[in-house]
C-alpha cells in the first residue's frame, strides 16, 4: 500500500502508479539526494560569490602585450620575441634573468594567445576563488617562472642527437620559446591535488570536477605534446609539477570560512607582481627595443635564413632551398645602403649555388664544374667573412648581441 495516498500497489513497485510517490526506501535516498545537491549548491555559491580579479588582470595583460607585438612587427617574427623577452637560453646566460619571467606574458601568434587565454577564463576563477586572489597570484607567477625554467634546463648543446622519445622533453636548438601554458599546467596541478587532498568534504559533483577529473586533461595536453614537436613539453611539465607542488603544501579558506588572508601571502602577492613588472621594464630598458634594432634584427635573420639555404643548396643539392632563401632576402629591411649591398651578393650566391645543384646530375664531375665550385665556395666564404665583421660592428654601435651563426659547406662535398 502507498503511505502518500493508500493506493494498493503490487510487490516490487518502487513508484506508486497511483500518485507517483516513492515507496519502500526511496524517500530516504531522495532525501539524501537533496541533502547533497543542497550541500553542492551552498559550496558553489559560497565560491563563485569569490571575486576573480586577478584572473581578468592577467587576461588584459596577455592581450595587450599581443597587440603591441603586433604593432611592432609581429608576435611570431623572431626579432619582436627576442624584444619582448621571450625564452633564449643564450641570453638568460648573458645575465638578463628577466627572460624567466616575460615569456609567461607573450605569444606566439593568435592560436597560441586564444587557446591559452581560454584556459585562463576557465580555469583561472576556479583556482583563485577557492584559494583567493593573493594566493592564485603566487601560484600563477610561481609556475610559469618554473616552466620556463624547466625549458631552460632541456635545451641541448647546438649538434646534439635527439631520439623521438627524448625529444619529448630535450630540444637542440636555442629558439624562442613563450606562452602561458606553463602557468596553466600549474593550475591544473593545483586543481588536481586539490580534488585530492579534500575529498572527503567536497559534494559530489565537485569530486568530479576536480581531482582525478583532471586526469584526462592531463594525459590528453601529454599526448598532444608528444605529438607535436614544436610544443615545449618540458615547460608544461615543470610548470604542472609546481602547481602540484603548492597545492600539496598550502590550504584554502572554506566556503563560509571568515577571517583576513594572511599578511605573508599578501606580501608574497606584491612581491609576484613587483616582479613581473620589473621585469618588463628591464625589457623596454635594453636598447634594442628601438625601431633601428628591429629592422637590423629581423635584416639579420633574413641573412641567416639565406645563408642556411646556400648550405643547404650547395652542400646536399637541395634546390628548393634557393626558392626559400631568395623569399626570406626579399623580406629584409633595406636599413642603409651597405645592408642593400651585402643582400644583393648573397642573393649572387644563391643563384650560382641553384645553378649548380641543378647541373650535378649531368655534368657535376666535369672539371669547369669543378673550379665553378670551388670558385663559388671562395665568394660565400669571402663574403661571409667580411659581412659578419660589418655585423659585429653595427651590433656594437647599437648595442644590439646576438648569436653568430657561420655556415660552412665542405668543399669535397655538394655539387
Amino acid at each position: 500500500m502507498c503511505r502518500n495516498c493508500g493506493a494498493l500497489v503490487s510487490p516490487g513497485e518502487t513508484v506508486c502508479p497511483q500518485c507517483g510517490a516513492l515507496l519502500g526506501d526511496q524517500p530516504l535516498r531522495a532525501a539524501e539526494r537533496s541533502f547533497y545537491d543542497r550541500e553542492a549548491m551552498r559550496f558553489a555559491r559560497a565560491i563563485f560569490q569569490r571575486p576573480a580579479t586577478f584572473t581578468f588582470v592577467f587576461l588584459i595583460a596577455n592581450v595587450f602585450i599581443f597587440l603591441l607585438m603586433e604593432m611592432a612587427g609581429g608576435s611570431q617574427s623572431e626579432p619582436v620575441l627576442r624584444e619582448f623577452g621571450a625564452k633564449y637560453n643564450s641570453l638568460i646566460d648573458e645575465g638578463q634573468w628577466w627572460r624567466f619571467v616575460t615569456p609567461v606574458f607573450l605569444h606566439i601568434g593568435p592560436i597560441h594567445l586564444l587557446a591559452n587565454m581560454y584556459g585562463l577564463w576557465v580555469l583561472g576563477p576556479y583556482v583563485e576563488r577557492l584559494y583567493g586572489s593573493a594566493k592564485f597570484v603566487v601560484f600563477w607567477v610561481v609556475a610559469g617562472v618554473a616552466g620556463v625554467a624547466a625549458s631552460y634546463l632541456t635545451v641541448l648543446p647546438p649538434g646534439t642527437a635527439v631520439g623521438p622519445i627524448a625529444r619529448f622533453l630535450f630540444r637542440a636548438n636555442d629558439g624562442p620559446s613563450a606562452g602561458a601554458s606553463g602557468a596553466l599546467f600549474g593550475l591544473i596541478g593545483v586543481l588536481f591535488i586539490f580534488g585530492i587532498k579534500y575529498r572527503q568534504e567536497l559534494p559530489e559533483g565537485f569530486k568530479q570536477a576536480f581531482g582525478t577529473g583532471m586526469l584526462p586533461t592531463i594525459l590528453i595536453n601529454i599526448f598532444i605534446g608528444y605529438s607535436l614537436p614544436f610544443i615545449d613539453n618540458a615547460a608544461h611539465l615543470g610548470g604542472l609539477a609546481a602547481g602540484m607542488a603548492m597545492a600539496a603544501l598550502v590550504g584554502y579558506k572554506r566556503p563560509g570560512a571568515r577571517g583576513p588572508v594572511a599578511l605573508a601571502w599578501h606580501v608574497l602577492q606584491i612581491a609576484a607582481l613587483a616582479l613581473i613588472i620589473a621585469s618588463f621594464v628591464m625589457v623596454v630598458l635594453q636598447p634594442g627595443f628601438t625601431r633601428q634594432a628591429r629592422e637590423i634584427m629581423a635584416y639579420r635573420a633574413a641573412m641567416d635564413s639565406g645563408k642556411a639555404a646556400f648550405a643547404r643548396a650547395f652542400d646536399g643539392g637541395d634546390t628548393q632551398a634557393i626558392g626559400y632563401g631568395l623569399v626570406a632576402l626579399d623580406g629584409a629591411p633595406r636599413w642603409s645602403d651597405e645592408a642593400v649591398a651585402y643582400l644583393n651578393e648573397l642573393k649572387i650566391l644563391l643563384l650560382r649555388a641553384g645553378y649548380l645543384a641543378e647541373t650535378r646530375a649531368q655534368d657535376g664531375a666535369a672539371p669547369e664544374r669543378v673550379a665553378e665550385r670551388k670558385a663559388v665556395l671562395l665568394a660565400f666564404n669571402s663574403w661571409q667573412e667580411r659581412f659578419e665583421m660589418w655585423m659585429d660592428d653595427v651590433a656594437k654601435k647599437n648595442n644590439i648581441k646576438w648569436q653568430k651563426r657561420v655556415f660552412t659547406a665542405p668543399p669535397g662535398k655538394g655539387p
